[in-house]
C-alpha cells in the first residue's frame, strides 16, 4: 500500500493554489506524499502542481442569485461532501489542510465527520466565508497575516505561519533593493492576475502629467487588461514614457525585485510577496469586497511602515502625480520602506506550515494509539 498522503484542499484560483503549491514543495522536500483535492478550474495547472495525484470534487458557492440557485448550491456541496468522504476513506490521509474557497468545504467537512486531523489556512487578514464556516471543524487555523481577526472562541486555534510563497519569489527575495545610481526610477504597476481597470484609468494620466524631467527618469512596467493596452500605450507614447505593457508577466516576482516602487491591489499574495522580497508599495484595496479583506491586508504593511494604503476614491490622477513627484526624489525614504517590508516578510512560511500540519497529524496519531 502506498504511503498515506497529506491532502491539500484548495479552490481552483491562483490565490488559493499558489500557497498550496508552496506547501506541496516543502512537504515533498521532506519526503512526504502530497495529493490535491480541488475543483475543475485547477485542472489547467495539471502536471505543474507538485502532487502525487489530483482529485476533483463538486462544489458551489451558496450566495447571491435566487433562492433556488442557493438551494442548488447547498445540494451540490452536500453531494460533494459525500464524494469527499468516499475519497478520504479510500486515501486514509494523515491529515488535510484547506486553503480557502468553497471547493474546500466538502473535503474539510468530510474530514471532520471522519475524525481526520485538519488545518485551515487563511491568507487574508479577514476570514473568507468558506473558512469562517469551516473554522469550528478544524484542529488549527494557520494565519497568513498576524492581524487575522477571529472570534474569541477560535483564538486558541490560531497559529501565525505566514503565507507560503513559491520558489520564484524566494529567488527574487535574494536580490538587494536596487540603487538609484543611474538616476532612473523603476516603477511596477500591477492589478492582480487579470489586471485592474482602475490602474489603466489612473496611472497613465498621472505619469503623463509629471514634469518633463521627472517623466524622463521613469522606467515603467505595467500589467494591463488586454482591452486597455492600446489606449494605455498611446498615452505613454505621447508622453515619451518608456513603458513595457502586458496583460500578464510570468516573471512578476523578478520584476518586483527590480522595482524601486510598486503600485498594486492588496490581495494576500501580493502583500506577502512584497514583504518577502522587501519592496515599498502603494496599495489600492479593492473597494467593493464585502469583508474588506484587502483593506485589512494593506493595513498590515502600512502599519509596518512598508506601504501606504490609498482608498480607490482618493486614487486620482492628481493625487498620484503629486505623490510620484515626491517619491522619485526620495530614495532614502523608499529604501527605508523596503527594509521595513523585508522585516515583516516570512520567507519560511511554507516550512512553518509544513511543521504545523505534520505536528497536527502526529498529535492525532498519538491520541489514537493511546485510546
Amino acid at each position: 500500500m502506498s504511503e498515506a498522503p497529506i491532502l491539500l484542499a484548495a479552490g481552483g484560483t491562483g490565490g488559493h493554489l499558489f500557497p498550496a503549491e508552496a506547501l506541496a514543495h516543502a512537504l515533498a522536500a521532506r519526503g512526504v506524499a502530497v495529493e490535491l483535492v480541488t475543483d475543475e478550474r485547477a485542472l489547467q495547472y495539471g502536471a505543474s502542481f507538485p502532487a502525487r495525484a489530483m482529485h476533483t470534487i463538486p462544489a458551489a458557492t451558496p450566495r447571491g442569485g435566487s433562492l433556488l440557485a442557493r438551494a442548488q448550491a447547498v445540494a451540490r456541496l452536500a453531494y460533494g461532501t459525500a464524494q469527499a468522504a468516499a475519497l478520504l476513506r479510500k486515501l486514509q490521509p494523515r491529515a488535510i489542510i484547506g486553503f480557502g474557497g468553497y471547493p474546500t468545504v466538502p473535503p474539510l467537512l468530510a474530514a471532520s465527520m471522519l475524525h481526520i486531523p485538519s488545518v485551515l489556512h487563511e491568507s487574508n487578514g479577514v476570514m473568507g466565508k468558506a473558512n469562517r464556516f469551516l473554522a469550528g471543524h478544524v484542529d488549527r487555523i494557520a494565519a497568513g497575516l498576524p492581524n487575522l481577526a477571529v472570534p474569541g472562541p477560535l483564538q486558541g486555534k490560531v497559529v501565525v505561519t505566514g503565507n507560503p510563497v513559491r520558489p520564484n519569489v524566494l529567488e527574487a527575495a535574494k536580490l538587494p533593493y536596487p540603487d538609484f545610481a543611474d538616476g532612473l526610477f523603476r516603477l511596477l504597476v500591477t492589478g492582480g492576475s487579470q489586471g485592474a481597470r482602475v490602474m489603466a484609468d489612473i496611472v497613465p494620466e498621472a505619469i503623463a502629467a509629471l514634469p518633463d524631467d521627472l517623466r524622463a527618469r521613469i522606467r515603467l512596467v505595467q500589467q494591463t487588461r488586454a482591452e486597455d493596452i492600446s489606449r494605455v500605450e498611446a498615452i505613454y507614447n505621447s508622453a515619451n514614457v518608456k513603458a513595457e505593457i502586458a496583460p500578464f508577466f510570468t516573471d512578476l516576482p523578478a520584476r518586483m525585485a527590480a522595482a524601486h516602487f510598486i503600485i498594486a491591489r492588496a490581495g494576500s499574495g501580493t502583500v506577502s510577496e512584497l514583504a518577502v522580497i522587501g519592496r515599498p508599495a502603494m496599495l489600492v484595496p479593492l473597494p467593493h469586497a464585502l469583508d474588506q479583506d484587502q483593506a485589512t491586508n494593506a493595513a498590515f504593511l502600512q502599519q509596518a511602515g512598508a506601504a501606504e494604503a490609498v482608498r480607490q476614491s482618493d486614487f486620482t490622477p492628481a493625487f498620484l502625480t503629486a505623490r510620484l513627484a515626491q517619491l522619485i526624489d526620495a530614495p532614502q525614504q523608499l529604501a527605508a520602506r523596503a527594509q521595513a517590508a523585508k522585516h515583516v516578510g516570512v520567507a519560511d512560511a511554507a516550512e512553518r506550515l509544513a511543521d504545523l500540519i505534520l505536528s497536527v497529524a502526529q498529535a492525532r496519531a498519538l491520541e489514537r494509539r493511546q485510546v
